[in-house]
């Protein structure tokens, strides 16, 4: 029962991913309220003495755990991709066959994980006996906005993880694409994919002119 336990693995693996997520996304909320010291803001003042409005120790305590969150949200993201690879390899010999060969997984139970794996931010489509799925990595978060910017009124919010933007979808050079992309686009409705709490998310953001600084108002921090 080899898929059967691979299964079980993966789910395993989205439920620790999903929380961690929500750590990320807490931590985020903390540093990066009006005010805070943000995800790479300086904790020292112009005189080379420490900002007495933070309080450091802890800042840099959740600026450690973030770093670690994500270099270990990568990780299982991968050993999820290579799992799901696995469990679709694996075909019931006949569509008569009522159960599946010791060693493989049903397509029941791999239709069940594409539904659990698409409500976790992925995306996946059946094609009769076969289902391709196509993994949403994101390649930016979203470590500052501005309250009633374009962003904000288009429904991004602080901590999204951006998996496209426009025709942006990762690759090299992303902050000037990114950049480029807004620009290119000035009062054309963007398509957005953001992953949200575990759950993918697309969104219609304009970038416009306001009375804020750039056509968003917000910040994307590369992933």
């Amino acid at each position: 029962m080899v898929g059967v336990n691979l299964k079980a693995e993966t789910m395993a693996l989205m439920d620790k991913r999903s929380a961690m997520e929500t750590e990320m996304n807490s931590i985020v909320e903390r540093l990066c309220i009006p005010g805070g010291p943000g995800l790479s803001g300086n904790l020292i003042d112009s005189e080379g003495f420490p900002r007495t409005e933070f309080d450091i120790p802890v800042v840099r305590a959740e600026r450690r755990r973030l770093a670690e969150l994500r270099n270990e949200h990568s990780e299982i993201t991968e050993k999820i991709n290579v799992n799901i690879q696995i469990l679709h390899s694996a075909r019931p010999t006949s569509k008569k066959d009522s159960g599946s060969p010791e060693g493989s997984i049903s397509l029941g139970a791999v239709s069940s994980l594409s539904a659990s794996v698409q409500s976790a931010g992925f995306s996946a489509t059946s094609h009769a006996m076969d289902v391709d799925l196509v993994t949403s990595i994101p390649f930016a978060m979203v470590d500052e906005i501005t309250e009633s910017s374009p962003a904000a009124e288009d429904g991004l919010q602080l901590g999204d993880q951006v998996v496209k933007f426009g025709s942006v979808e990762g690759g090299d050079n992303l902050m000037q694409r990114l950049a480029a992309e807004a620009q290119s686009n000035q009062g054309q409705a963007v398509s957005v994919g953001v992953i949200r709490q575990g759950a993918k998310v697309d969104l219609s953001v304009t970038p416009r002119i306001w009375q804020g600084r750039g056509l968003l108002g917000c910040h994307f921090r590369l992933v």
